[in-house]
């Protein structure tokens, strides 16, 4: 092509190629205000409600409160090497059968669990760690589910469970939705949601429907679970059926590797219908968004709020409450009734294993509140209030 020829086409398609780059810097430049103002809202947000929200930086969350402080590789050797193990798990299992009995449900009892109306009841069955089965106004809702024998990535090493579960994801007739505080191994455990997802959510007409953190979609849709899954930060709510699921503040950290930490979001939920509320605390050290959670949402009716895995306090402080502080959520968000999770089943940290326990009990006494209203339940038992 000569340049003459070359030329006039330019001359003949220059107003249209101005057009389209007026056209692609105003798209530019809308984008752009758009995200500012975004950011701008986000800020303002902050600034005006009142309400803790996570700190995000290049691509990587960290919690807001003076109270977090992440552990570092000499906090764990120190741990590992030089801090005495109180755990004292018994090698008898006649006596872990004593101190922590699992009952076995059969297939009638899930049947009826799952089928009978609990239109004006709560029934709540504690798998063990932080999972929980529970009916809540008809709906099947399952937390942090993890049914495998070990709490890792691997299957020949890692934390074991030193109680077996009492039922097994194919004897269970139905569940609805599942809610995920953070992707930690012992909270997020892939042959769990893999089983349930097999089961419930592939080729379903009424398919199971995950609840996480921003961040955590992307693991669901990595191995395999790319519909349904719904992804939150702090304060954002979705409506399912006749719940509304609402992501909470929790003062936590993530990771499934060497290279992803932080970059999914941890949290808690609220699940409250017309007429009750629930609240699931995840993982958590203790901090001022508790007194947030119980001024918007509480009192709530029923909560789930870990005890254990806090030794040593200097090391587990920030990332997990003890049950003194346990108590204090408890208090803090207004619960009426609080069911005692994350302890029991994996030893985790270095306290003696049924420590959580008995020290609950003392100190309901010492902050003069009544003993019945913050248990511990037996796995596998099906509990009706």
């Amino acid at each position: 092509m000569s340049q003459k020829n070359f030329a006039c086409r330019i001359k003949k398609h220059l107003p249209n190629m101005l057009i389209v780059a007026a056209l692609v810097s105003f798209i530019i430049l809308t984008g752009k205000m758009i995200l500012n103002d975004r950011k701008e809202q986000q800020i303002s947000l902050m600034e005006y409600d009142g309400l803790s929200r996570p700190i995000f930086k290049d691509g990587v969350f960290s919690n807001p409160w003076k109270t977090w402080k992440m552990a570092g590789t000499t906090d764990l050797i120190r741990w590992k090497f030089f801090y005495s193990d109180r755990t004292n798990l018994p090698s008898d299992n006649k006596i872990l059968d004593q101190n922590l009995p699992v009952h076995q449900i059969s297939d009638e009892e899930i049947k009826k669990f799952c089928e009978d109306d609990a239109s004006k009841k709560f029934k709540v069955i504690w798998i063990g760690h932080s999972t929980s089965l529970i009916n809540f106004n008809n709906i099947i809702i399952l937390m942090d589910p993890i049914f495998s024998e070990r709490a890792s990535p691997i299957k020949i090493a890692g934390p074991k469970r030193f109680r077996p579960v009492p039922i097994t994801i194919d004897r269970i007739p139905r569940v609805d939705a599942v809610v995920i505080s953070h992707n930690h191994y012992d909270h997020l455990d892939y042959d769990s949601i893999i089983a349930l997802y097999k089961k419930f959510g592939e080729n379903k007409k009424d398919p199971i429907n995950w609840f996480v953190g921003r961040g955590t979609k992307k693991w669901f849709e990595n191995s395999g679970v790319k519909n349904n899954v719904h992804e939150f930060t702090w304060w954002e709510s979705k409506k399912f059926k006749d719940l509304e699921f609402i992501f909470t503040p929790a003062q936590h950290w993530s990771s499934r590797g060497l290279t992803d930490r932080n970059k999914a979001l941890w949290g808690g939920w609220i699940i409250q219908s017309n007429s009750s509320k629930i609240y699931f605390a995840g993982d958590t050290g203790y901090c001022d968004t508790f007194k947030e959670i119980g001024k918007k949402y509480g009192p709530i009716d029923y909560s789930f709020i870990p005890i254990g895995a806090y030794e040593p306090r200097w090391m587990m402080a920030p990332q997990h409450v003890d049950p003194e502080e346990a108590v204090k959520i408890h208090m803090d968000v207004r619960s009426n009734k609080t069911f005692a999770i994350h302890w029991g089943t994996f030893a985790l940290a270095s306290e003696y294993y049924m420590e959580p326990k008995q020290k609950l009990s003392e100190l309901m006494e010492k902050f003069a509140e009544d003993k019945n209203n913050f248990i511990t339940l037996e796995h596998g038992v099906i509990n009706e209030f």
